[in-house]
């Protein structure tokens, strides 16, 4: 019987070998991306069992990537590795239906205890934000005002200090599209300035700071 084929995204290339080689001896590693839209491309050719992944990366944050991926591999688990402890988004990962959230911080073994839990059906969440998600999940209300899909996008391509233009281009839409979705984000977070929603995207996760 084959190993259980897992898929690696992060955005360093060195923590990409090291989860690699961890893996290597009880999964087969199938393949690496280091940025959102490179996962999906790679990970829906090959359409592995479980996706390893970080919440912030470059063009494509983690979040939404895995949101796009549910929808071509809905057989696919997605454990999430990160430094992002906010509960906030560990929250909105598991009720996307994530099967895991782990912190860089933690321990190896957690990795791989997560990835087989994972396989087995059930959802692993790291020791060290557990009672901080299960707080955000009980009161059903994110504390952060919520964006559509595009908006975030957007906001995260912002925030890696695209032009307008290189954004309309990117996505396919107008310039004066992208500019509506600005606005219109920073008319419902209450924010006066791009520096500021720069600000809010790294909070929230959907790119490095």
């Amino acid at each position: 019987m084959s190993a259980p084929t897992v898929f690696l995204a992060d955005d360093h290339a060195m923590l990409l070998e090291a989860f690699a080689k961890l893996l290597e001896d009880t999964y087969q590693v199938v393949g690496t991306a280091e940025d959102g839209r490179q996962l999906v491309a790679r990970a829906s050719a090959c359409r592995p069992d479980v996706i390893v992944l970080d919440v912030g990366m470059p063009n494509l944050n983690g979040i939404d990537a895995a949101r796009q991926l549910r929808k071509l591999l809905p057989q696919t688990r997605f454990v999430f590795l990160t430094m992002n402890d906010d509960p906030d988004v560990a929250a909105q990962a598991l009720k996307d239906g994530a099967s895991g959230y782990l912190l860089k911080s933690s321990a190896a073994s957690e990795l791989l205890a997560a990835i087989d839990s994972a396989l087995k059906g059930r959802v692993y969440v790291s020791p060290l934000v557990t009672r901080e998600i299960l707080t955000s999940v009980r009161t059903g209300e994110p504390a952060k005002t919520k964006l559509t899909p595009r908006q975030r996008e957007i906001l995260q391509l912002i925030a890696e200090g695209r032009s307008m233009k290189e954004i309309a281009s990117e996505l396919g839409i107008t310039p004066r599209t992208v500019a509506y979705h600005k606005y219109a984000m920073m008319d419902a977070l209450g924010i006066q300035t791009t520096a500021e929603l720069v600000r809010h995207a790294v909070d929230q996760g959907l790119t490095p700071p």
